[in-house]
């Protein structure tokens, strides 16, 4: 197991994990993902397994349409570090854009139809 870490551009959000060697990360083509254009985490993460950090009050959060799943950004710096999915609520994904040491150009992306959900 390798542990990751992790924070928003401004440091104010930051959150470490324990996973297997990420090599795989997952883009999807709902309305919002298309936008912010970030490659996640293929696995998701139970609250216990993802330690967060945040300083005072900057961590904020993006609802919209089925309400389900939680987008949270950066309220200083405006980065999106991880997100509660749809598919499996109370559960995480991580934007690989905010963990040290990950390439997201060099590793496989897979496409999720989160549109069509």
């Amino acid at each position: 197991m390798v542990t990751y870490h992790g924070s928003c551009h401004c440091g104010d959000i930051s959150f470490s994990f324990q996973h297997e060697k990420i090599d795989t990360g997952l883009r999807c083509n709902c309305s919002i993902c298309k936008r912010r254009g970030a490659v996640m985490s293929a696995f998701t993460l139970s609250p216990a397994e993802l330690n967060i950090d945040i300083n005072d009050d900057s961590l904020s959060t993006y609802q919209f349409a089925s309400k389900v799943a939680r987008h949270y950004f950066c309220k200083n710096c405006g980065v999106y570090p991880f997100h509660e999915t749809v598919r499996k609520p109370g559960n995480y994904r991580v934007n690989l854009g905010c963990i040290d040491d990950i390439d997201t150009y060099a590793v496989n992306v897979q496409i999720f139809d989160g549109n069509s959900i």
